[in-house]
């Protein structure tokens, strides 16, 4: 079978390094597809054998699956049944020689994403990956809350401030406080609304818990310069993100 010679995407993508579980019982297509994800920043586990993926799912954890239907023990369409019922989230993509309507229908309806036939692409492949990814990091930020906030990402739901594979708990207060701005992220928020939304009152013991806090998460947001918590002298304060 000869598959199209692959042709490297634009130079200077940035591409956040993802994890692929690949299964292709074909071992000389196996190694082309595992070779060029790899050089493409991806973390690559390749299975032959259907029966030894869930097992692999499991240990491997990966981002997307990339299935052939076609395998021993087990079918491609089996698998993504059973993927389906320990992750509904997660991006499937079949590859197979099987061209009937009656077949990629079938693949759409145990749960597969996206259906390529053999023989393809392989900037195709990657292509199909990194818009899998994208929608679903999308809809996963959208299910959990997610704001971006310059290099962070804010889930309020969650209690985490999180700025690559860093993840910062915040506790209770914090993320009412940093929610609280955020509402007003570009303009002044009153000190005294946020001492009775958050604390209740605006005794003077609770103001000098509120100059705490925002010396917390200013040390939080310090790793972005373009985002800057500015006191304003008996108003409040100016939550300036570029």
């Amino acid at each position: 079978m000869v598959y199209e010679k692959y042709r490297p995407m634009a130079e200077g993508i940035n591409m956040k390094k993802n994890k692929v579980l690949y299964v292709e019982d074909e071992p000389f297509l196996g190694r082309i597809v595992k070779d060029t994800l790899e050089s493409k920043d991806f973390e690559v586990q390749m299975v032959m054998d259907g029966k030894q993926v869930m097992s692999a799912f499991e240990s491997f954890q990966p981002d997307i699956c990339v299935l052939d239907i076609m395998l021993p023990n087990q079918d491609g369409y089996t698998l993504a049944q059973l993927i389906r019922q320990r992750d509904s989230q997660m991006p499937i993509i079949f590859l197979t020689a099987k061209s009937q309507t009656e077949d990629v229908l079938k693949g759409f309806q145990v749960g597969g994403n996206d259906y390529l036939r053999k023989p393809f692409s392989l900037e195709e492949l990657i292509a199909r990956i990194h818009n899998l990814l994208d929608i679903t990091q999308r809809k996963n930020a959208h299910n959990q809350g997610l704001t971006t906030l310059g290099k962070y990402e804010f889930s309020p739901q969650r209690y985490e401030l999180k700025q690559g594979e860093q993840v910062r708990k915040l506790s209770h207060r914090e993320a009412e406080l940093l929610g609280i701005l955020l509402e007003n992220r570009n303009a002044i928020t009153q000190r005294k609304e946020i001492l009775l939304r958050v604390w209740g009152d605006d005794s003077f013991f609770n103001s000098r818990n509120l100059d705490v806090y925002i010396t917390k998460l200013r040390d939080y947001l310090k790793e972005d310069p373009n985002i800057q918590i500015i006191s304003i002298k008996g108003v409040g304060y100016h939550f300036l993100v570029e």
